[in-house]
């Protein structure tokens, strides 16, 4: 994973306008708190009774859904998302930034489908009236949230997308 710095065209510093993660941050330090008290309520009653709350797992498992995808938006406007830059960061400037911008669109690309199909799978989930196993909780509950976060990792990488077109930039 490579460090944003002076030279990245799409650092935070750079590329990116004065975008605000505040609420990626706000959402990912609940969604942590609220994984963690469920983590350890688990292990006290497990250790203290011998009994496990397993119906916490799926609860648990759409809080690191949520997690990662509010941690994607933020990754991706700092510019600390996964990107492996060997052979663009050899290229010359003009070919290194439309590389760099065919990244940006791609992933808009990838994350807009991810929130059309997620859209259609959480309507399937209401539509049916699917419950989850454990909980018997409607499973559109948990799902419509793929789309939901999807969609604001789109709107991020179209704000990227729109500054770094954008005359001057970079």
């Amino acid at each position: 994973m490579a460090e944003p710095d002076a030279d990245h065209e799409l650092s935070a510093e750079s590329a990116a306008p004065p975008i605000s993660v505040k609420l990626e941050e706000a959402l990912a330090a609940g969604t942590m708190a609220l994984l963690c008290m469920i983590t350890m309520a688990n292990v006290v009653v497990r250790y203290l009774t011998n009994i496990s709350f397993a119906f916490t797992e799926e609860i648990s498992v759409w809080l690191m859904v949520v997690m990662t995808l509010v941690g994607a938006a933020g990754a991706f406007v700092k510019g600390h998302h996964i990107s492996i830059n060997f052979f663009v960061d050899r290229l010359d400037p003009a070919p290194r930034r439309r590389v760099r911008l065919l990244g940006l669109l791609a992933s808009t690309a990838m994350f807009a489908t991810l929130a059309f199909f997620g859209t259609r799978m959480a309507y399937d989930d209401f539509r049916f009236d699917v419950t989850s196993p454990a909980l018997g909780a409607p499973q559109w509950l948990y799902t419509v949230w793929l789309p939901v976060l999807s969609l604001l990792i789109v709107v991020r990488l179209l704000q990227l997308v729109r500054a770094f077109v954008k005359p001057g930039a970079g």
